[in-house]
C-alpha cells in the first residue's frame, strides 16, 4: 500500500468507512497532476467520497512540498463539510502519520463579513428606509432585521454571515457590511478587529485555503482577492463557469447614479449634474425591449458618455474633499470608489467589447415600473485560463461533469481547452451505487409536450396520481416558481400530505421540513436541483416537470449560441442542449444520495424519449432502469410506500 493509499485509510477510517475503488483511483490522479502540474478533470458520483478523493492528496502534497493550493466550492453546505468535518479528519491523519501541520483557512468575499464600524454608524446613511434610527426602533421588518444583525455584530466571534441564524436580506445586511473597494483599510479605527480582515490574515498563513467560485471569479479579473495559491482545486465544478458569470454581471440604472449624487451632496459638494441624467437615462431605457441589446442606439450612448462625462467631473470634485476628520474621510472614499466603478462600466458600454460581442448587454424592467442595463461577459473561460489556471496544476471535480458522455463541454468553460492551457485529462471513477438496481426513470411518453405556458391538467394529474401511489416522500423539481405554486395547489387540493413550497420559509427550512416526515413532499425551482441532500425513503420520488432547457430568451443563452453557430457549430447542441443535460443529471441526482436508497425519477416530458437530443441528455443521467408504462411505475411506487 502507497503512503497516499495509507493516509487515504487512516482518514477514512476515523469516520468509521474504507477507502472505497474509485476514491482511491481519483486520490492518485490528483496527486500525479499535482505533482506534474496537470489540469485533470475527476467525476466522481454519488457515493464515492470525492472531497477525502481530493483533501488527502493535497493536503499530503502542501505538508511536502511548502505549496500553497486553493479549493473552490459553490455551495455553503460543502464548504462548512469541509472545513467543520472533513479538512479536520485528513489534518489529524497528516499530522499523525507525517508529522506535519497543515493550516486549512476559509475566505469569503469581503461583503460575506460584518463590518465593525458600519454596524456602529461608522460609515454614510443611505436611504431612510434602513437608517440607523429605523433600524433601532424597528419600525419595518428590514430594520428589525438591521438591528438583529447589529446587536449580532458585538457578540459575533466570525462575522460570517452564514453564521447569523436566522439570516437576514440582502438589503439588511448591506447595512451592516461594505464591499471590499468601500473598505478605508489601514485608516479605519477598528482595523484589527476586523472580521474580513483576520480571515485574510488567516489566509495568508495557511497551506490551503478554502474559498467558493464567485471568489475565484473576481480573482479571474485580476484583482488580488485571494492569496498567491500554486494549485486550484473546483469542486461542485459543473457550476463554475455560471457562478463566476454571475459575479461579474453588473448593472446600470438610476438607482445607482442617484446614490453617488446624493452621497456627493451630503458631502458638501455639487452633484456634478448626476441627477439630471438619471432621467435621461430612464427615459431611455424605457422605450427599449426587455431582453438582450446586440446594439446601443447613438441617444443611448449619447447618455451613457455624458453620465460619464459628469462622473469624470465628480472624480475631481471628490479629490479635492477634506480628509480632515474621520467621518469625511470615509466618505471620500466610499465616494471615489463608487464613481470609479460607474466609470469603468459607462466605459465598457461605450467601448468595442459590447460591439465585437465580447461583453452581452440587456435590458430588464422591474415591478416598480423602472428599467436597468445589465453587462456581462459572454464567456469567462479566457479570464479563468488567463488568470488563474495556466501554469498551475488544476482539478475539477463533480458528481456531473460528463456531458452526453464526454468531457469536453466542462473543459472548455473552464478555459482548460486553450493551447496555451496543454492538455488535460478527465477520468470518471464511477460510483459505488448501482443505479439501474436502485432506481427506475420513469419517462411519461403519453403524456402532451408542455406548452410555451407550461403545461395542463393532464401532468398536473399525473404529478398527483404519483405522489398518492408514493404516499408522499416527494421532490418535485419544476423550471418556474409558477409552476411549482400551481402544482402544490393542485395536489393540496387533492391529498392529505405535508407539502412545502419554496419562498414560503427559508430553503433551508423547508429542506429541513421534508427530511423529517417520510410523507411530505417538496416543490421547487432551481435552488432544489442542485445541492439538495436527502438520503433515505423521504426522498423516494424525484419529479421533473419539463426538460430544464435555459428560457430562449436569455440574453446570454442567445449571445453564447449565436458565437457557436458563427464558429460552424451547433448552437443548440453546444448551448442549449448542453444547460438542460447538465440540470437534468444534477435533479436525477437528489434520489440516490447513498447505497440504500430506492427510489423513481419521473420526467413528464415526453421529448426525453421522442425527440433526436434525447439520447444526448439521457447519456449524462444515472443509469436507472427505464420505463415509459405509468402502470409499473405506479406498482414500484406503491411497493416503495409500504416498505418497512
Amino acid at each position: 500500500m502507497s503512503d497516499l493509499e495509507g493516509l487515504l485509510s487512516g482518514v477514512v477510517e476515523s469516520v468509521g468507512g474504507s477507502a472505497r475503488e474509485g476514491q482511491i483511483e481519483m486520490a492518485h490522479r490528483v496527486a500525479e497532476a499535482l505533482e506534474s502540474q496537470g489540469h485533470l478533470l475527476v467525476q466522481a458520483g454519488t457515493g464515492t467520497g470525492k472531497s477525502f478523493g481530493y483533501l488527502v492528496p493535497v493536503l499530503q502534497w502542501a505538508a511536502t512540498s511548502g505549496k500553497r493550493a486553493i479549493i473552490s466550492t459553490a455551495t455553503l453546505a460543502l464548504q462548512r463539510q469541509i472545513m467543520l468535518n472533513d479538512a479536520p479528519r485528513v489534518k489529524d491523519v497528516i499530522h499523525k502519520e507525517l508529522g506535519t501541520h497543515v493550516e486549512v483557512a476559509l475566505l469569503k468575499g469581503w461583503h460575506n463579513y460584518v463590518c465593525l464600524r458600519k454596524a456602529t454608524g461608522g460609515y454614510p446613511e443611505e436611504g431612510t428606509l434602513l437608517s440607523r434610527a429605523e433600524g433601532e426602533v424597528g419600525a419595518t421588518a428590514t430594520g428589525e432585521e438591521v438591528m438583529r444583525a447589529r446587536e449580532w455584530a458585538m457578540s459575533t466571534d466570525t462575522g460570517d454571515r452564514d453564521d447569523l441564524v436566522p439570516g437576514v436580506s440582502d438589503r439588511a445586511w448591506a447595512q451592516v457590511s461594505v464591499p471590499k473597494r468601500e473598505c478605508i483599510g489601514d485608516k479605519c479605527p477598528v482595523r484589527q478587529s476586523c472580521f474580513p480582515y483576520l480571515a485574510r490574515e488567516k489566509a495568508d498563513d495557511a497551506q490551503v485555503i478554502v474559498t467558493n467560485h464567485a471568489m475565484l471569479g473576481v480573482a479571474a479579473t485580476g484583482f488580488p482577492v485571494l492569496p498567491e495559491a500554486h494549485a486550484y482545486i473546483v469542486d461542485e465544478a459543473h457550476d463554475l463557469a455560471d457562478r463566476v458569470t454571475s459575479q461579474l454581471t453588473r448593472m446600470l440604472s438610476k438607482y445607482e447614479i442617484a446614490a453617488v449624487a446624493r452621497l456627493m451632496r451630503r458631502s458638501g459638494l455639487d452633484d456634478a449634474g448626476l441627477d439630471d441624467c438619471t432621467d435621461e437615462l430612464s427615459e431611455l431605457l424605457a422605450e427599449l425591449p426587455e431582453g438582450r441589446l446586440t446594439e446601443l442606439s447613438q441617444e443611448l450612448l449619447d447618455v451613457i458618455a455624458r453620465i460619464a462625462g459628469r462622473l469624470q467631473v465628480a472624480g475631481e470634485d471628490i479629490a479635492g474633499l477634506s480628509n480632515l476628520n474621520e467621518e469625511q474621510a470615509t466618505a471620500k472614499y466610499i465616494l471615489r470608489s463608487r464613481v470609479s466603478e460607474l466609470h469603468d462600466l459607462c466605459s465598457d458600454l461605450l467601448g468595442d467589447a459590447v460591439g465585437n460581442d465580447q461583453l452581452v448587454v440587456w435590458k430588464a424592467e422591474y415591478g416598480d415600473g423602472t428599467s436597468a442595463l445589465y453587462i456581462a461577459p459572454l464567456d469567462v473561460a479566457h479570464s479563468l485560463a488567463d488568470n488563474l489556471f495556466e501554469d498551475q496544476p488544476t482539478i475539477l471535480t463533480s458528481a456531473t461533469l460528463k456531458i452526453g458522455g464526454s468531457f469536453d463541454a466542462m473543459a472548455s468553460r473552464a478555459g482548460l481547452s486553450f493551447p496555451s492551457q496543454g492538455p488535460w485529462e478527465g477520468v470518471d471513477v464511477g460510483s459505488p451505487f448501482t443505479p439501474e438496481k436502485q432506481g427506475v426513470l420513469y419517462i411519461a411518453a403519453h403524456m402532451p409536450i408542455p406548452g410555451k405556458e407550461g403545461y395542463g391538467d393532464e401532468q398536473l394529474q399525473e404529478i398527483t396520481e404519483l405522489i398518492l401511489a408514493s404516499d408522499g416522500g416527494a421532490l418535485g423539481l419544476f423550471t418556474s416558481r409558477a409552476a411549482a405554486v400551481r402544482a402544490a395547489e393542485y395536489v393540496r387540493e387533492r391529498v392529505d400530505l405535508p407539502i412545502f413550497v419554496q419562498g414560503e420559509d427559508q430553503l433551508s427550512t423547508l429542506v429541513a421540513s421534508f427530511a423529517g416526515d417520510e410523507r411530505a413532499c417538496l416543490f421547487g425551482t432551481l435552488s432544489l436541483w442542485q445541492g439538495v441532500d436527502v438520503p433515505g425513503r423521504t426522498c423516494r420520488l424525484v419529479i421533473i416537470d419539463r426538460i430544464p432547457f435555459p428560457r430562449p430568451n436569455d440574453p446570454l443563452t442567445q449571445a453564447r449560441t449565436e458565437a457557436v453557430e458563427q464558429a460552424g457549430g451547433s448552437g443548440f447542441m453546444s448551448i442549449t442542449a448542453t444547460q438542460a443535460a447538465l440540470l437534468l443529471a444534477q435533479g436525477a441526482g437528489r434520489l440516490l444520495r447513498r447505497s440504500s436508497d430506492r427510489g423513481v425519477v419521473a420526467v413528464l416530458d415526453p421529448r426525453l424519449k421522442t425527440k433526436r437530443y434525447a439520447g444526448f441528455l439521457l447519456a449524462s443521467m444515472p443509469r436507472m432502469w427505464p420505463t415509459v408504462d405509468p402502470m409499473i411505475v405506479r406498482e414500484v411506487l406503491q411497493r416503495l410506500a409500504k416498505k418497512d
